[in-house]
């Protein structure tokens, strides 16, 4: 090739200042005078406040069955939700059509909701300065989804890879690249852009008898495509499959009163569903949460504290800020055993005389916020993991869950444990199957006896859903002991 066709003349500074400008801010998701005219409609029938939420939402999706990619999907979706509130009452429309009748329609549907009293009345927003906790070089759409696919083909060949009982392999892909504005007639005016991606890998193993077991594992955050670089799709293959694997042939788990120790990372689930989903405002205010009024009572043992923090670097459940536009924030919900705070939206907030803690969160521009967890997870103890099991003379550890079901208000859970082996004389033993935890989320906080020094965050697989919403959570939890656990299985 001609060294001549390799060179070009490189760019001035002055010549590249435009093009750093317009990709460090770009063009508005809408013309902030259009805001400003949708609130001042959404307010005409006499609403107390008024929020302009825009969403302009990049995705792709990989599915990957039997070695091969089944289909590969990239999409874009935007739209605009107005709400409108009046007291407790609230009026919610959106639109994706983004013509500007359709949206003027919107905010009078969402305006009916609020009788009488109107008046024509004009706002302005400015815009306010946003945290940064999470920085993507590259935003996800700009990669080749080719790249993307790649990623799935190569955890499936590890997982095959790993062992001759490996028999299926499905792996998925997933990412989504979201500018949101939020816009409200306090003045408000917050811009944000929030990548997002992960790989999951399920991988069916079969031994002896035709046994089949399931293992699975994946991972991601708000993180740039090169995370890949270091939690590689090899490591998620082999971990899933080293899970299927490691189950077969192992015995019926015993059931009743148990002590059970929690492994460190995934494990926080438990503590995201039996317990944190209790402190979220909506459940607090109408007093169908097991913990409604006891703000400053004794709710644990001493030995727990529980945090929810949206402030996590590149953790996938933290947010820059709410889907109201107010920063995230790192809150102590329980410390020491002492009940502390609540996780407010805006709403439920001003309802209960408080205010937002940031957790304001909703799935698209289609759902009204609702109080929800960022990355909720379990402060460290003192105790080594090694020290914790060694204590134990016998009972279950749960290294693996799957999914589970709780009752906010009564705090009753069920869990199914994908994952577990036996204690005994202070040593992990054989593996067990069909293990399922039963309990009470506080009864349970109460009986924690130790708490590991080795925090660790789940590697980035959680989605919370409720009333229909869907958003990504964060969990995490050091080795934890818990006695006197009811254990279901089905061998007494």
């Amino acid at each position: 090739m001609p060294r001549a066709s390799a060179r070009t003349k490189r760019p001035t500074p002055a010549q590249l200042a435009p093009l750093i400008s317009r990709q460090a801010t770009p063009a508005p998701l809408l013309p902030q005078p259009l805001i400003e005219r949708l609130l001042a409609v959404a307010m005409e029938k006499g609403g107390e406040f008024a929020e302009v939420y825009v969403e302009r939402s990049t995705t792709t999706g990989v599915i990957l069955e039997e070695s091969r990619i089944k289909s590969a999907q990239t999409g874009l979706v935007q739209g605009v939700g107005l709400r409108v509130i009046s007291g407790a009452k609230v009026g919610y429309a959106y639109s994706d059509n983004l013509d500007e009748e359709a949206l003027l329609r919107a905010a009078r549907t969402a305006a009916m909701i609020a009788q009488g009293g109107g008046s024509e009345r004009s706002f302005k927003v400015s815009r306010a300065p946003a945290p940064s906790y999470y920085r993507v070089a590259m935003p996800l759409a700009e990669v080749d989804v080719a790249h993307k696919a790649e990623l799935v083909l190569r955890a499936d060949k590890a997982a095959r890879a790993f062992d001759s009982r490996v028999k299926q392999v499905n792996g998925s892909y997933a990412d989504n690249t979201k500018r949101i504005a939020v816009a409200n007639t306090l003045g408000h005016y917050t811009e944000d852009t929030q990548d997002l991606c992960r790989i999951g890998i399920q991988v069916v193993a079969e031994g002896k008898n035709k046994e089949r077991r399931t293992g699975m594992f994946g991972g991601g955050g708000r993180v740039s495509f090169n995370h890949w670089d270091n939690f590689t799709p090899e490591q998620v293959g082999r971990e899933a499959a080293r899970q299927a694997v490691a189950t077969l042939g192992a015995a019926e788990c015993p059931s009743g009163p148990q002590t059970v120790v929690l492994a460190p990372g995934w494990s926080g689930i438990l503590l995201h569903e039996a317990v944190g989903h209790g402190l979220e405002a909506d459940f607090i205010r109408k007093g169908t949460s097991l913990f409604a009024g006891k703000m400053g009572e004794k709710v644990a043992s001493d030995l727990v504290t529980v945090i929810d923090d949206g402030t996590m670097a590149n953790s996938r459940g933290s947010i820059n800020v709410d889907d109201e536009g107010v920063p995230a924030e790192r809150k102590v919900l329980i410390e020491k055993g002492v009940l502390k705070g609540y996780m407010y939206d805006s709403l439920n907030a001003k309802l209960m005389g408080q205010k937002s803690t940031g957790s304001g969160r909703r799935e698209s521009f289609k759902s009204m916020p609702l109080p929800r967890m960022t990355n909720t997870y379990l402060a460290p103890g003192d105790h080594s993991p090694e020290e914790i099991i060694k204590e134990v003379k016998r009972g279950l550890y749960c290294a693996n869950f799957g999914g589970g079901q709780v009752d906010i208000t009564n705090g009753n859970f069920v869990f199914e444990v994908s994952e577990a082996y036996q204690i005994e004389d202070g040593k992990l033993g054989r593996p067990v199957k069909n293990a399922i935890l039963i309990g009470v989320g506080p009864e349970a906080l109460k009986n924690v006896s130790r708490v590991g020094n080795d925090p660790m965050p789940d590697p980035g697989m959680g989605t919370c859903g409720k009333d229909g919403q869907s958003v990504p959570v964060g969990v995490g939890l050091p080795t934890l002991r818990i006695d006197n656990m009811t254990v279901g299985g089905t061998k007494v």
